[in-house]
C-alpha cells in the first residue's frame, strides 16, 4: 500500500510527532506507516485522513500486489 503521508505532512507543516498526537498513536507508528512497514487499521487511516481534511483514498492507495 502506498501513501502520501510524508507529502501531506510537508504541505501542512506538521511533524510525525504532531500527527501521532492528533491520531492517538506513537510517532514510531506514523514512521512505520510512512515507510510502508505497517498498514494502518481502518480507524487509524480515517483519523489520518481527517487530520489532512482529505478522503482516505487521497492519502492511501492500493498497489497491484496488495
Amino acid at each position: 500500500m502506498k501513501n502520501r503521508i510524508r507529502v501531506e505532512r510537508a504541505e501542512k507543516r506538521i511533524t510525525q510527532q504532531e500527527l501521532a498526537e492528533r491520531c492517538g498513536v506513537s510517532r514510531q507508528t506514523i514512521n512505520a506507516i510512512e515507510s510502508g512497514k505497517f498498514i494502518p487499521s481502518t480507524v487509524l487511516a480515517l483519523k489520518i485522513a481527517q487530520v489532512f481534511e482529505k478522503a482516505v483514498e487521497a492519502i492511501f492507495e492500493l498497489e497491484e500486489n496488495d
